[in-house]
């Protein structure tokens, strides 16, 4: 039947004209952005703190990739989360060596001070998730927008230095996420279990 012997397309399917947008979005479109941001953020720093907690005690030393690896993705995560991240000091302290000097074992030439235990690293994970809500929820139409640094430093890699803070936001989440999932592919090959998918933030951490 065409729209000329049927009437309105719109009528006879109940589709909402793209002319009444408050019926499609809310409002308050901020609102709604930080809401979705911090539910899908949250929730991977809660998976990041499930797959690390899981780790066997043996596997948690200085000459195991593993423990590089979670201290790097809670390294980029604080650090991307310091709004401009001037004179950036680390919860848990690094030394920056020699790239020639990078142990086969490490992710980078970040090294941690010393080994820091689990439950180091996932208090100072359950205080980054604090922090980045924090962040999330102070974000405006305005601010969102402004460059993330505002003097490039020795840490921040080259393809960042021109992100707003909404974009690091968003680099920072997928970061996070992908280390995850090396994480738990190790996990799951070394003792047959993984984290548990986390599909929701808490309201509050």
């Amino acid at each position: 039947m065409s729209i000329e012997s049927g009437g309105d397309f719109r009528e006879r399917k109940n589709i909402t004209s793209y002319s009444e947008p408050s019926r499609i979005y809310p409002r308050n479109m901020i609102e709604h952005l930080q809401k979705v941001l911090w539910n899908q953020f949250g929730a991977s720093i809660e998976m990041l703190k499930g797959t690390i907690a899981l780790w066997p005690d043996q596997y948690w030393n200085l000459n195991n990739k593993i423990y590089y690896l979670s201290y790097h993705t809670f390294l980029f995560l604080d650090y991307y989360l310091t709004i401009p991240p001037t004179n950036y000091t680390a919860p848990l302290p690094f030394t920056m060596i020699p790239s020639d000097k990078v142990p086969p074992y490490a992710v980078d030439d970040l090294l941690p001070n010393r080994l820091y235990t689990q439950k180091e690293l996932l208090e100072s994970l359950q205080t980054c998730g604090q922090k980045c809500r924090h962040v999330i929820f102070s974000l405006t139409e305005e601010n969102m927008q402004r460059v993330w640094i505002d003097h490039p430093d020795n840490i921040a890699g080259s393809s960042t230095l021109n992100y707003s803070v909404l974009g690091i936001l968003l680099y920072n989440l997928k970061h996070v996420q992908h280390h995850v999932g090396q994480l738990n592919l190790l996990l799951r090959e070394e003792t047959g279990r993984a984290a548990d998918w986390i599909a929701n933030a808490a309201e509050h951490l």
